[in-house]
Order: C-alpha cells, then structure tokens, then sequence
C-alpha cells in the first residue's frame, strides 16, 4: 500500500513538472507567433531595413541621442530603399519606421531570453529528464538557425539597388519560424497529452500528413506574395485581373525575377490554387473525421477538428478580403490592407498548429504496434 502512494505520488509529481515545461513551450510558441507577426508589420510598413547593422546586445536599446539617430539615418541612407523609394524622408519619417524592426528584433530578443531563462530555471528545479535532452539542443540549433536566416535575409537588401528583401529569403525565413514554432508546439504536446488521448487511424493520420506538407507549401507561395507585393498586381477576385489563367503562365521564367509584374501573376495564381485545393482537402478531411468521432469518446478530437476547418474557411476568405483591398497599400502606413493581410497570416499560423495538434493525436496502427 505504501508502495502504491509513493508510485502515485511520483507520477503525479512528474505530470505537475510536465506541465510546468510544457506552458513554458507554448509561451514560446506564442512568442514565435507574436514575433512573426511583427515581422509582417515590418514587411507592410516597409520597416525591415532600417537598421543596417545587427548589434545583439548594443541594439537592445534604441538610439538615445540625436548624434545617434543621425548616425542611424546616415546608415540608412547608403541603401538603395532609400536612394530609390524613400528618399523625401526626413528624421521623423525614419523614426517611425525603425520603431516597428527595432520593435521586431527586441521581440526575438525577447524569445531567446524566454527559453534561456526558463531553461536554466528548470534544469535548476530538476524539472526535465534525460529524454528532454535532445530535443532541447534540437530547439536550440532551430532557434540560432532561425535568427541567422533573418539576418541573411536582411542583408539581400542592404545594397544600392534592392528596395526590399529578396522575395525567397523572406520565404525562407517565414518557413523557417514555422518549422521552429511547430518542432516547440510538438514538444509542449508530448509534455501534455497522455496516450490514452490518442486515436489510431492510419487512413486520417496519411491523409494530414499530406494536407500538412500541402500546407508549408502554400506558406513558402504565401510569403512569396508578401515579399513580391504580388497582391497589387491582380487586386481582383475570383479572376486574377481579367483572366482565370494568366497569359504569364507559358511566357515567363517562374523563378528569375527580372520581370516583377509576370512572376507575380504566377506565383498569385499557384497561391490561389492551392488555397482551394486545401479547402476542398480539409473538408474531406473534416468528414471523414466525423465518421471517426462516431464511434471515439475523444472531446479533444472533436473540438480541434472543428476548429480545423473554421480556420481553413476563414483563410479563404480573409486571402480573398486582402487581395481585394491590396489597392489601398500606402507607404509606411498601415491601414485596411495592412489589417486583413495580418490576419490572414495569423490564421495562417493557428491552422498550421491545428494541424499538427492532430498530427500528434492521430496514430497509424502500426506506430501504436511497435509501442
């Protein structure tokens, strides 16, 4: 009998640890949002390259002085955004839009000292095991990759003649944040949910699966939009200008960007494509679920397959309101267009997670076997 306590009393005592780490894991995860979100304010007000330098520790402050806002400007205006887009700014316009990637960068800051504080705090408690292990350095080499990606990315635009990013680092770095901010959400949810959880359906865990890759694939196209402003281009809906299958599509290269407007068609019409084949996907996905769920007593499943496919409806149509609304872009502000175009990337986020909830969820019965 006392045997029995003390074993009641262990997993009880490592269930609570458990769950501490895994909150710890989620604020990150909510972190990792928050921050890329700010990175597309920085992108929409076009912010990202006011700052030419990355200082790790002296950039944690903003300039104090005004010696030091000149020194900043100056820098600024080396760089071809400048001489060729923004050129009638004075210090005041510069100011505005170094707050958002100055605000961007403490916000990564932000997150490094979360996980390394909330690291060093547990392993003095005794909180992790020796199964954590590896997966932390994982974390951790994800995080460092992360944050040199957005600074290469940075540097694709600090020359004289870019006005902005270029449009495939921005996408590497987008993914990338995703990669981070799942592999962090998948480690919170070992953490969290108990096996009993679990539903075996080798079929529907197949079929996420694929719906998943589909869309990282509709991310990477999506912030391509975003660093080619690509929105402008077509502002229209269901055709793309005046037609449903641009004449760019046989006529110009898919990759080089020598000719802006083109590839912008392109890459908007494969955007919208696969928008719809992931609507169509998900409510396939969502019935099939459903039939599942008839015979499962699994409140978690239930609930988080609904959200699935609110949030994959909700993209649509929020993809569709920025698109629209894309004619009301203004420099440096943000407005309408800015709005919608941040919402339909949060959505974006919270769909990703979604999936992966049930990507943790869903079993295939061999996996279930081997355990």
């Amino acid at each position: 009998m006392q045997e029995e306590i003390n074993i009641n009393s262990f997993d009880f005592l490592k269930s609570k640890k458990n769950k501490a780490v895994a909150l710890w894991l989620i604020t990150g995860v909510a972190i990792i949002i928050l921050q890329t979100l700010l990175g597309g304010v920085t992108r929409l007000t076009g912010s990202g390259l006011s700052i030419t330098k990355w200082e790790p520790l002296n950039g944690i402050l903003p300039p104090l002085t005004q010696t030091d806002w000149e020194k900043a400007f100056n820098g600024y205006k080396q760089i071809g955004q400048y001489k060729i887009l923004n050129s009638d700014f004075n210090l005041s316009d510069f100011k505005s839009i170094f707050f958002w990637e100055w605000l961007h960068r403490l916000c990564a800051r932000m997150l490094g000292f979360v996980f390394i504080i909330g690291f060093v705090y547990f392993l003095i408690k005794n909180y992790f095991d020796k199964k954590m292990i590896k997966p932390f350095i994982v974390l951790f080499i994800l995080g460092g990759f992360q944050g040199l990606i957005g600074w290469l990315m940075v540097k694709t635009g600090l020359n004289s003649e870019d006005i902005h990013v270029h449009y495939i680092a921005l996408s590497a770095h987008f993914v990338s944040a995703m990669i981070l901010a799942c592999y962090t959400f998948w480690f919170a949810l070992v953490l969290l949910i108990p096996a009993e959880k679990k539903v075996i359906n080798t079929k529907l865990f197949s079929y996420t699966v694929v719906i998943t890759i589909i869309l990282f694939i509709q991310l990477m196209y999506g912030a391509f939009m975003a660093g080619l402003k690509a929105a402008i281009v077509a502002p229209t809906w269901p055709k793309i200008g005046n037609e449903y299958f641009p004449k760019t599509l046989m006529s110009t290269n898919w990759i080089h960007d020598a000719d802006i407007p083109a590839l912008s068609l392109n890459i908007q019409f494969v955007h919208r494509g696969i928008a719809y084949l992931l609507l169509i996907l998900i409510v396939i996905w969502y019935i099939n679920a459903t039939k599942i769920l008839k015979n499962k007593n699994n409140k978690l499943f239930k609930n988080s397959v609904l959200v699935t496919l609110f949030l994959a409806t909700l993209q649509i149509i929020l993809g569709i309101f920025s698109v629209l609304n894309s004619i009301y872009i203004q420099k440096g502000k943000f407005g309408i267009f800015e709005s919608l175009a941040e919402a339909h990337q949060l959505v974006a986020m919270f769909l990703l997670m979604s999936l992966v909830l049930h990507l943790f969820i869903l079993k295939p019965n061999s996996t279930l076997k081997l355990q």
